[in-house]
């Protein structure tokens, strides 16, 4: 019983040992940017709650419109928020969780969006 228990105590130790030295998991892989039509549709429409349908804010509201705008001013805007360059109450937050290349389809698509919905 004794070098069972002896045996079972060293396979044990070994099989320790042997995952220590293992190499860290790689970084997570996160997904590529969505940028297809459809992927930039859906980007977009996070942007409804305050910007309106399409980027066309209601009539009188202080939010931006972004409909029509032109996209080398949002992509500006976009990262300025990023950098903390820009005051915003939670436009920062939002402008982090895009890629530079999102940012720009994004800006793209609402350039594109000429009349209200």
């Amino acid at each position: 019983m004794k070098n069972r228990t002896a045996s079972i105590a060293a396979a044990l130790a070994f099989s320790a040992a042997a995952l220590a030295q293992q190499p860290a998991p790689p970084t997570p892989a996160f997904a590529a940017p969505n940028v297809t039509a459809q992927g930039v549709a859906s980007m977009a429409a996070n942007c409804a709650m305050c910007h309106g349908t399409r980027g066309a804010p209601v009539a009188g509201s202080s939010v931006a419109r972004l409909a029509g705008r032109p996209a080398e001013s949002t992509i500006e805007a976009m990262k300025a928020f990023r950098d903390g360059k820009r005051e915003a109450t939670i436009m920062h937050q939002i402008a982090k969780g895009y890629s530079e290349g999102e940012i720009a389809a994004i800006a793209a698509y609402f350039a594109r969006q000429r009349e209200a919905p």
